[in-house]
């Protein structure tokens, strides 16, 4: 496929958002556009919407843009005036909107900035995940991140946080108290714990930078056969070399088959989405992109795999992009069974742009197919095993975390029993090898 961009390649921009979350490969070079006789955009916020026009212009996969009047849109955005950075903001919103993508998108500074963070696979704080109490409506932390000042300093899950620098949390909300955690690389934030009924005492953290944990994995006995469990919550820039580390260390422990788990992960950067179907997949197609011109590039896996063993990918209506392309991958070469649910069905591709003033513009820059060229877009990748859970049997899965990748995990149950039923199948046919 023809490159979009002359300073970056496909591969290293794009990214797939999914249904919860998205993460992106960033260009950091403010693009270059054309200065208009309409207006000296110098010093205004103007000249933020006309980088996103002509981002949108020379990139989109639509070449009609939704058949509307690309030129006309660019001429109404820079005839108006507009007294702030927001006004402005919030005209460019209303011209994307015309494309009628959801994918295609500006993002405040704000934004810009937690995306560049879920790209790198890592954030600044203390590392903790909150929650707030049904009953109590105290603010308890939930999960620790590894290696974060939260777990160096010792907190648990099930601690609750009473004060945060004196200030009570009492009518606090999570995001309220993640606000007064949150600070600086380098500063401190000193928190009241309740640990029990009679146990308090304070903790003094130092805010720093987090690699968050993409990949988590587990070697489990079930019955006479070693599941090797892996756990891929996003495609970040971390998680191929995570991945990797977690095929290697469960291989040392001589599993008979993988359980790899694609519930709930929005997708990812693409070049990431790659490199781990390559240590899956010894040989095949993985993915192939379709940009507006119609060039086309197929991504085929090198011969790198790590593992040939038996493995099942468990997905389910959160599972997307990325993770549609990885679950396709595996699905169509016949190297994995997928069960769950049907995926969320996201075929699109993104680039996304830094913007001159610190904001960004994520934009839609070519379409994607499976190995067998099967369109995915708001059909997502169908498994091979179905697993229908009702309502409630679902909700109760999802509020109790501690289940997932238990046997009391309808999902990883099946993908176990399937497993088994492999096993005994091969031992039958191979007489044991």
């Amino acid at each position: 496929m023809n490159s979009p961009s002359k300073h970056f390649s496909l591969i290293s921009k794009i990214f797939y958002s999914g249904a919860l979350a998205t993460t992106a490969a960033l260009s950091l070079l403010t693009p270059s556009f054309t200065q208009p006789a309409e207006a000296n955009l110098e010093n205004s916020p103007k000249v933020v919407l006309d980088e996103a026009w002509q981002i949108v212009n020379r990139e989109y996969v639509d070449g009609s843009f939704n058949n509307t009047d690309w030129q006309a849109i660019r001429t109404n955005l820079l005839e108006k005036n507009y007294t702030s950075q927001e006004q402005a903001y919030k005209a460019l919103r209303q011209a994307l909107d015309e494309l009628n993508d959801p994918y295609t998108r500006f993002l405040s500074p704000e934004q810009f900035k937690t995306l560049t963070n879920q790209t790198a696979g890592e954030m600044s704080g203390v590392g903790m995940q909150l929650k707030q109490e049904e009953l109590t409506n105290a603010i308890a932390v939930v999960d620790v991140v590894e290696n974060s000042p939260a777990m160096k300093a010792g907190l648990l899950p099930g601690d609750k946080i009473k004060e945060i620098n004196g200030k009570s949390t009492d009518g606090l909300s999570v995001a309220g108290a993640a606000k007064l955690i949150r600070g600086e690389v380098g500063t401190e934030v000193v928190l009241r714990i309740i640990r029990s009924r009679n146990k308090e005492f304070d903790v003094t953290l130092t805010r720093a930078r987090i690699q968050l944990q993409a990949v988590r994995y587990d070697i489990k006995q079930e019955g006479k056969q070693r599941i090797g469990y892996i756990r891929l919550e996003e495609f970040s820039a971390n998680a191929g070399k995570q991945m990797e580390k977690a095929i290697e260390d469960l291989k040392v422990q001589n599993p008979d088959g993988y359980v790899l788990d694609l519930r709930g992960n929005p997708g990812g950067l693409l070049r990431i989405s790659i490199d781990i179907a390559r240590m899956w997949m010894d040989k095949g197609a993985i993915v192939s992109t379709v940009n507006r011109n119609g060039d086309t590039e197929e991504l085929r896996a090198n011969r790198s795999a790590l593992t040939n063993k038996p493995t099942v990918v468990l997905v389910d209506g959160n599972s997307a992009s990325a993770s549609e392309i990885l679950a396709g991958a595996l699905q169509d070469n016949g190297r994995a069974t997928v069960m769950g649910d049907r995926t969320f069905g996201k075929a699109l591709v993104q680039s996304v742009h830094s913007l001159s003033d610190g904001s960004g513009l994520a934009v839609t820059i070519a379409h994607y197919y499976t190995p067998k060229g099967t369109d995915i877009s708001k059909k997502g990748v169908t498994p091979d095993v179905v697993i229908n859970l009702s309502y409630s049997q679902r909700q109760r899965l999802y509020r109790q975390p501690q289940a997932i990748a238990t046997t009391s995990d309808p999902y990883y149950a099946k993908a176990v029993s399937y497993l088994q039923s492999q096993l005994l199948l091969r031992r039958l046919i191979f007489g044991g090898n």
